[in-house]
């Protein structure tokens, strides 16, 4: 699933594309749109706002009008130039905006829906969100331990830090590296994990993932001063179950943990 900065990353070059830009056409190809008429109603409106909260991403129209888009598994969002192949199938395509140099189109994301601005607010799918790993302004500490501490304080940490009510924009990536870099065994109970460990883990996440999007939502953890190349692994722990632990050499491991079995990937000689 895409993670907080692969989504602030299509975010920025959404945002460079349309912001300031007429939206020349509108268009919504999957049949579930097909009596909704997006085309009429955002007709002359123009694009004030690209923002993200966690993996979630909003396009702000002007008179009020909202897109609110949720990738999943597989959906993403592309910005090409007029003439320009699309890197999917044109069937894949659920939106197209263009404008007069570009086309916006988000594929195969199964949340999709246009919305008040109003409705973007309350909606618990969004206002039940907690603090947003990336958010401009910096992490809210203070919600984040609230949330922690209202959960279930058996429930492992790893698992906790992953549910997006706690804290928005984790995924499996980053949660990984987070509690390697910070001696943090993803196994133990949240009753456990002090205040201190928790938020030494976003401490740690938060610059590596601001650095990603920098990075065109390309995150480098590992010897993040050099850049990687082609399918060389980047990272510290991640998707490198049963491989040599780059600190001490221990081999790292992987399992699934949570009610959705999400992978986690640890050093069982540098996390305790």
């Amino acid at each position: 699933m895409p993670e907080g900065d692969t989504i602030a990353s299509a975010a920025k070059r959404i945002r460079a594309a349309v912001i300031g830009k007429p939206i020349e056409a509108v268009e919504t190809r999957h049949p579930r749109f097909a009596m909704d008429r997006w085309d009429q109603r955002l007709a002359g409106r123009d694009v004030r706002a690209v923002d993200t909260h966690g993996k979630n991403l909003f396009l702000r129209f002007e008179g009020g009008l909202t897109i609110y888009s949720h990738l999943r598994m597989g959906g993403w969002w592309g910005v090409f130039r007029h003439g320009e192949r699309w890197r999917r199938s044109p069937r894949r395509a659920w939106l197209v905006l263009r404008t007069p140099e570009h086309e916006v189109v988000q594929f195969d994301g199964p949340i999709l829906e246009l919305m008040t601005d109003g409705r973007s607010r309350i909606d618990q799918r969004i206002a039940g969100l907690g603090p947003d790993v990336l958010a401009p302004g910096g992490f809210d500490e203070q919600t984040f331990l609230r949330r922690l501490r209202e959960d279930d304080p058996t429930r492992y940490i790893g698992d906790a830090l992953l549910d997006q009510r706690n804290v928005a924009g984790l995924g499996t990536i980053w949660r990984s590296e987070g509690c390697f870099l910070t001696g943090l065994d993803p196994w133990r109970r949240v009753r456990d994990v002090s205040d201190e460990e928790a938020l030494a883990v976003i401490a740690a996440a938060r610059p590596l993932m601001q650095m990603s999007v920098e990075n065109n939502g390309r995150p480098v953890t590992w010897r993040p001063e050099v850049p990687a190349r082609g399918n060389e692994n980047r990272f510290w722990v991640f998707n490198r179950e049963g491989r040599p632990c780059r600190r001490c050499g221990s081999i790292v491991r992987q399992r699934g943990q949570g009610d959705d079995n999400r992978r986690s990937f640890w050093c069982p000689q540098c996390q305790t």
